[in-house]
């Protein structure tokens, strides 16, 4: 590629968010950055999207660098639309999300904005990533990992992103890149939530409730994001959006509808 390509920038814990802060850092050795991130924290929007209220848009800075950054008042699927549609004047080369601070891998990755924030970009015909760490500390060690994004970015670039596809990259925690195994391309693993909720009054008598739970990985496959993560590899798992189950058509055919 002649010129450097133009990566768009987003993720849902916020703009002023480490991950997102450390994602420039890298994006800006591979190419032109714009970034348009939510102005507040949209973790676990999904793929929400604003319809019954304005958005506002800012141009700030709050990076050294090259980049353009705008603060969105939307959910990070709205930042992704607002970007392609009013902010940018071309279609970016690459979409990156992240990096998010917790895990996207399994089951998550329906609840993440992260990875709704990249799968938006997919629906817009863009090459798109999502990257989460599994560290949900604001304080977060990013150093590490950086060498390998910044690999599974170019190689994306170079190699193309097969189209309706988006990359799910899940990332260990670790102190340091040597501890890291590697970097292998896996399956969701088949896991889920038990979920609890915690139910306490308020000073006014009024009850309500926490959100908590147990995350349950029943599977014992070896080629699973969850068995990779566990052993220090980084999981790329490929995700689509078409969310037909093209194996159970057939067998519905042969219902009775009458």
């Amino acid at each position: 590629m002649s010129k450097r390509p133009l990566i768009l920038i987003t993720n849902d814990d916020g703009i002023t968010a480490p991950g997102l802060r450390s994602l420039i850092d890298v994006m800006n050795e591979i190419g032109e950055v714009v970034v348009v991130a939510p102005d507040s924290p949209q973790s676990a929007m999904g793929h929400a999207i604003t319809i019954n209220s304005t958005l506002h848009c800012s141009k700030i800075k709050l990076n050294k660098g090259p980049q353009k950054e705008f603060s969105c008042s939307g959910t990070p699927a709205d930042c992704v639309k607002l970007a392609v549609n009013e902010l940018l004047k071309r279609k970016p080369d690459i979409c990156v999300s992240g990096i998010n601070h917790g895990s996207n891998s399994s089951i998550n990755v329906i609840y993440s904005g992260t990875m709704s924030a990249a799968l938006e970009a997919g629906i817009e015909g863009i090459p798109a990533i999502g990257f989460s760490l599994l560290d949900y500390r604001w304080g977060a060690n990013f150093e590490p990992l950086k060498p390998a994004i910044k690999t599974i970015t170019e190689n994306a670039i170079k190699n193309g992103i097969p189209q309706n596809v988006v990359l799910n990259v899940n990332m260990p925690q670790v102190d340091s890149s040597e501890e890291l195994n590697g970097i292998k391309i896996c399956r969701q693993a088949k896991a889920y939530w038990i979920e609890k909720f915690d139910k306490r009054t308020n000073p006014m008598g009024k009850e309500y409730y926490w959100l908590t739970g147990e995350f349950i990985n029943k599977d014992k496959g070896e080629d699973t994001d969850e068995w990779a993560l566990n052993k220090n590899f980084i999981s790329i798992v490929p995700v689509q959006y078409d969310l037909t189950a093209h194996h159970v058509i057939q067998e519905l055919n042969t219902w009775d509808f009458g």
